[in-house]
């Protein structure tokens, strides 16, 4: 019925992918916004000013997940944290056939969502896509671009570094706040996973956080990124013989001035003690709750730089991925051209959970590009 549902329409992000839809999906697009709550879809759609269907579907009722999953070509979905509110929507998706794209950061979702959906989804055919925001396009397809640049069958390195100018909105706050309390569980996932899906055969894959220190190519400080975009990248470069007999990536945020670097990182290992003691926690998810996000004129002051340094076969390649708002305009950009494009683009047949890389590349590459995201090479 459906070439793209979002569900989750009605948090932050939700009605900024939802506007970006209303505004750039093609003619004759068919799509539909959905939620538990029908007066708040009813709002949004009088906000949005576009005669967009409305559906409603609860994350606790399994047969209004299923129903919306069977409706649609392509599912996108922005209700987090995803290890709380996720799972029943991936299996719907998985079982029903139906595409399906998040804005997912959490490892340990990404991983129990691979051992308990990947096997459904690749009877169906349907494309389990996470991470299609900010957390993991520009690194995923960067460092994508930056392989192609580079001589085919030999060993390749690249080195990821971010800077960003930008407010975290109350989703992505809790979702972090979710990640760092169930630190435990999501290092447990990860290896069931690991056994389940081995290494890829004859070829030797290493991703991770970077080592902290002073940069002379970037001009900062480097500090280890322990996100998800490190994983995200592995497993594209476990996919695709084009990364090489040998891939190494490392993942660092940049920091042009010293005491900046080291506050960052005392509060980020603050965070992530506090978020593990329960009534700390409690009082830390109160301080942003989940819909409040930075205003327009923020959103309109931050950007993002993603600087990739890479080197295979005696050649060096650099490739720089730049754009706006990192966490919400261009995260919902990023959001809603996955959609479309695996609604709409001819593709790679791929099945199952997948990158943004090996399920969309080029196609998503281009889309963006003409988007307004930056995508420049060099060497």
């Amino acid at each position: 019925m459906y070439d793209v549902v979002l569900f989750g329409a009605t948090g932050f992000t939700g009605e900024l992918t939802a506007a970006y839809l209303a505004e750039h999906a093609p003619a004759g697009t068919r799509w539909a916004v959905a939620g538990r709550n029908r007066a708040k879809l009813e709002a949004l759609r009088e906000r949005l000013g576009v005669d967009v269907d409305l559906l409603t579907a609860d994350v606790t009722d399994g047969r209004s997940l299923m129903a919306l999953a069977e409706s649609a070509r392509v599912v996108a979905t922005t209700a987090g944290p995803y290890v709380e509110h996720g799972d029943g929507l991936v299996g719907a998706c998985a079982r029903a056939g139906a595409d399906y794209v998040d804005l997912a950061g959490e490892p340990e979702f990404v991983d129990r969502a691979y051992l308990r959906h990947h096997a459904a989804a690749q009877a169906t055919g349907a494309r389990l896509v996470h991470s299609c925001g900010f957390e993991s396009v520009p690194h995923d397809l960067g460092v994508l671009l930056t392989v192609r640049r580079l001589p085919e069958g030999v060993p390749i390195a690249v080195d990821g570094y971010v800077r960003a100018a930008g407010a975290l909105s109350g989703g992505t706050f809790q979702s972090a706040v979710t990640a760092f309390a169930r630190w435990p569980a999501a290092t447990r996932v990860a290896r069931q996973r690991r056994r389940v899906e081995g290494s890829p055969a004859g070829r030797v894959v290493r991703a991770g956080a970077g080592r902290p220190g002073y940069d002379r190519r970037i001009g900062a400080w480097a500090l280890p990124a322990p996100t998800i975009d490190p994983r995200v990248v592995s497993r594209s470069a476990a996919a695709l013989d084009r990364y090489g007999p040998e891939f190494t990536y490392a993942h660092h945020i940049a920091v042009r001035r010293l005491p900046t670097a080291l506050g960052i990182a005392g509060g980020v290992g603050a965070l992530f003690a506090a978020a593990r003691v329960p009534p700390v926690r409690e009082r830390l998810s109160a301080l942003r709750p989940p819909g409040a996000g930075p205003s327009a004129e923020q959103r309109a002051r931050s950007w993002f730089e993603v600087v990739f340094f890479g080197t295979g076969g005696g050649r060096r390649v650099v490739t720089e991925v730049s754009g706006g708002d990192p966490g919400y305009g261009e995260t919902a950009k990023m959001l809603g051209e996955s959609a479309l494009c695996l609604a709409f683009d001819h593709l790679p047949e791929t099945a199952g959970q997948v990158t943004p890389a090996v399920a969309m590349g080029d196609a998503l590459t281009s889309r963006l590009v003409r988007a307004g995201i930056r995508f420049d090479v060099r060497g």
